[in-house]
């Protein structure tokens, strides 16, 4: 199991409960009745594996391990259930790429800073901001005034 996990890049806790929840149809035991996994075994971890990085609860990738095992009747079952978690992945795909986006301008403007050193006037806690909020009230007031 040591190894099956290695070459996943799983811990041997996560390959062993995967393996107890029956993820893992054909998985034989060996004279120790230690898990022996198959290049078809490992074939299903990576199938569970991508599942479950996508979000798929346990319970669907029971139910679609399940849908496997009873044969080409549940191909069109399956379809939709790998349709629709495509379409989660590519949602929270959508949203990381909206993070690393803030990231990468906040990067920019920290880099910017340290090349120019100048102050961060970004951060809410800074007399830079404090200084920049307290110019922009007192130019509101005398527009108001007016």
């Amino acid at each position: 199991m040591k190894q099956a996990a290695d070459k996943m890049n799983l811990s041997v806790h996560t390959l062993r409960f995967y393996a107890n929840e029956g993820l893992f149809p054909n998985i034989t035991r060996d004279y120790n009745n230690n898990r022996w996994f198959s290049d078809n075994d490992l074939e299903w971890v990576r199938i569970v594996q991508c599942l479950r990085d996508t979000g798929m609860p346990i319970a669907e990738v029971k139910t679609y391990i399940d849908l496997c095992k009873k044969g080409d009747g549940t191909i069109e079952e399956r379809f939709h259930m790998l349709a629709a978690q495509k379409k989660n992945a590519e949602a929270e795909l959508k949203e990381m790429k909206k993070r690393i986006d803030l990231l990468a301008r906040k990067v920019e403007y920290y880099e910017s800073c340290l090349n120019k050193r100048n102050p961060d006037d970004c951060n809410p806690s800074s007399e830079a901001t404090f200084i920049k909020k307290e110019t922009v009230k007192i130019r509101r007031r005398s527009l108001i005034r007016k």
